[in-house]
Parts: C-alpha cells; structure tokens; sequence
C-alpha cells in the first residue's frame, strides 16, 4: 500500500512541476530524433523486408567481417575493410541499447498515463455519484442538467445492446432464371 502512496505522490509531484511540461518533453524528443543517424518512419511492408537480414546472427556478422579481412577481393567486392564492418556492428549495437531504453521509457509513460487517467477518473465519477445524490435535494437543483449530461454520455457500466443482423433480401424469381441469349 505505501509503495503506492509513493507512486501516486510521484506522478502528482511530476505532473504539477512546471519546469517539466507535456509540450516541453515533446520539444526535446523531437529536438533528439534529428540529432540520431538513419532516423526514418518506414512503411510497414519496407520494414519487414529489410527484418529477414538485419537479424543476422553476430557469429555470422564476426565470420564475415573475417573473411572480409581475410581476402582482398571480398574486400573490393563489399566495398568496405574489415574495420569499417566492425565499427558498424558496434555502433548498430549500442544503438540497440538507445532502442531498448526509449521502449522501457515508453512503457513508462503508458504507465504513467494510465494513472493519471484511472485518478482523474476516479474523481469523474465520484463526481457522478456526489452529484446524482445531490440532485434529490431540491437546493441542489442547478446540477440537474450536468448530472443529465454525465448520464447521457456515462459509457461505464452500461451493456451496448448487439444490433440483430439486417435481414437477408428474399432471391427474385425473374433473377434466378437463366438469360436467354437473343437470336440474331
């Protein structure tokens, strides 16, 4: 329970800091993106096709930087030394990290957002109730039209009802004949 006092008390503490805003975390993602080589959005079939040979395995990558090493026509033939394949390996590498770190940073802030829109929800519909209670009360008369609203537009707790199917046109007896071809 006190774990998550502390994780309640941090997303409140993070989200109120006005050093550190939405639009200025935006800002400097994008002000990131431009600074890391080869960034591109690919479409979906261009990515998996380049999938099948970017996941070579490093043994494979190591025997071929060998052999690349090894004999200058295969050199001359990939167009890059041995030392040039190696620094690439290391830098796809430590890219990966990069990578892999920007997705546990995105798990972070699904989580983050998550409670932020679970607490403010919370509150919506304490809200609801509060306000529904206080309606009864003829003072309170003014919330009638909000509590009508949130009634109206309330999607939790409610069974959509499944629409039957659109019945099925009965076949035509003329469209079920053969066509009769026209003698000429």
């Amino acid at each position: 329970m006190k774990n998550n006092e502390v994780s309640q008390t941090k997303t409140a503490t993070a989200a109120e800091d006005p050093a550190v805003t939405p639009e200025s975390v935006v800002e400097q993602l994008r002000a990131l993106r431009s600074q890391i080589p080869n960034y591109v959005q690919l479409p979906v079939p261009t990515a998996q096709s380049l999938r099948a040979v970017s996941s070579l395995s490093p043994e494979f990558g190591q025997a071929a930087i060998q052999a690349v090493s090894a004999s200058p026509t295969v050199q001359a033939t990939v167009g890059q030394t041995a030392e040039e394949l190696q620094t690439a390996t290391e830098a796809a590498a430590r890219w990966s990290m990069v990578r892999d770190e920007l997705k546990v940073t995105l798990d972070g802030v699904t989580s983050a957002v998550l409670t932020m829109k679970h607490t403010l929800g919370q509150s919506l519909l304490l809200t609801y109730t509060v306000s529904k209670k206080l309606v009864k009360v003829p003072q309170h008369a003014d919330l009638l039209p909000h509590v009508a609203l949130m009634r109206k537009a309330n999607r939790f707790g409610r069974s959509h009802k499944a629409q039957p199917p659109a019945p099925v046109p009965a076949p035509n007896a003329e469209a079920s004949e053969p066509l009769s071809t026209p003698n000429v």
